[in-house]
């Protein structure tokens, strides 16, 4: 340990500017835990003293602005995109790294698509719902075209993250199972994307917080009516929208924080549950 430390020192001094590096480093880490810890705190200690049951009735009004048909068109929202996104996102991805010939334009023109659709505003993306399916399809504003709206909106985040996951599978897994005697088709959905699913659920997750935590696509789209949705053509206000009007309107203060405290612990329990299943699909492959 001392000839270690020994050396660490003789380089540090040898090279002052990785030392200057180290620090920068440790200080980016810290500064970046400690926004997060008072982010978490802040939102906990303002809102957690506020949760209450009338948060919680299953009906909204004015006397007690329940957060509980916004949670549930939250889940049908995330439920709805997720059934229409995963497959279109991850039977892409199996394609461009697995059938598609090596520089092929057309893939190459998809995955620059791709990357300029992950950086266009969410605003835009509610515009579009709103004169695509809003108007043109003539949804209304419901469910179904917020949606739509946010499928398409998180496509090309799912699509890229499951092709880097395929990326990352070693070709050594493929030629030992073409070397078995298993074909293309057996290889990719029994051995490849076993192994891939860790990643791949990490797009997924990434994707249900911006469908969690969206608002400008949703406002335009699905509407702001604080009630159940009860068909996919009903109009209905997400959490995140619940929580804008809340905030926005500047009456109910106390209940918008702890309908951030509700929102944030929906998040974490989402990314526990996907990298606890994570871990039990990469046991079972």
């Amino acid at each position: 340990m001392e000839t270690k430390a020994k050396v660490t020192l003789e380089v540090i001094f040898r090279h002052p500017f990785s030392l200057l590096l180290r620090v920068v480093v440790i200080v980016s880490a810290l500064f970046t835990l400690g926004a997060l810890l008072f982010l978490l705190a802040y939102i906990i200690i303002n809102g957690a003293p506020h949760l209450k049951p009338s948060l919680f009735a299953w009906e909204y009004n004015t006397s007690n602005v329940s957060l509980m048909p916004a949670l549930m068109n939250t889940l049908i929202v995330v439920g709805i995109s997720l059934i229409v996104t995963v497959p279109l996102g991850v039977f892409s991805a199996i394609y461009l790294c697995e059938y598609a010939k090596k520089g092929n334009k057309v893939v190459e023109i998809v995955r620059i698509t791709a990357e300029t659709l992950s950086g266009i505003p969410s605003i835009v993306y509610g515009l579009f719902g709103m004169l695509f399916f809003v108007i043109y399809l003539r949804w209304g504003y419901s469910i179904l075209a917020g949606s739509m709206t946010l499928s398409i909106m998180i496509l090309p985040l799912i699509m890229r993250t499951a092709e880097e996951a395929l990326l990352s599978i070693p070709n050594s897994y493929r030629e030992a199972s073409f070397a078995l005697g298993a074909g293309k088709l057996r290889t990719v959905f029994r051995i490849v994307l076993p192994a891939a699913i860790s990643g791949i659920l990490s797009g997924v997750i990434l994707g249900i917080g911006r469908i969690v935590g969206e608002t400008a696509a949703l406002i335009y789209t699905a509407g702001t009516v604080p009630r159940i949705s009860d068909s996919v053509f009903s109009s209905g206000r997400t959490l995140a929208i619940h929580l804008y009007n809340l905030s926005s309107e500047g009456f109910h203060t106390n209940e918008a924080f702890a309908t951030a405290v509700v929102l944030l612990l929906i998040v974490l329990l989402i990314n526990a549950l996907s990298a606890g299943l994570a871990r039990r699909l990469g046991k079972g492959s």
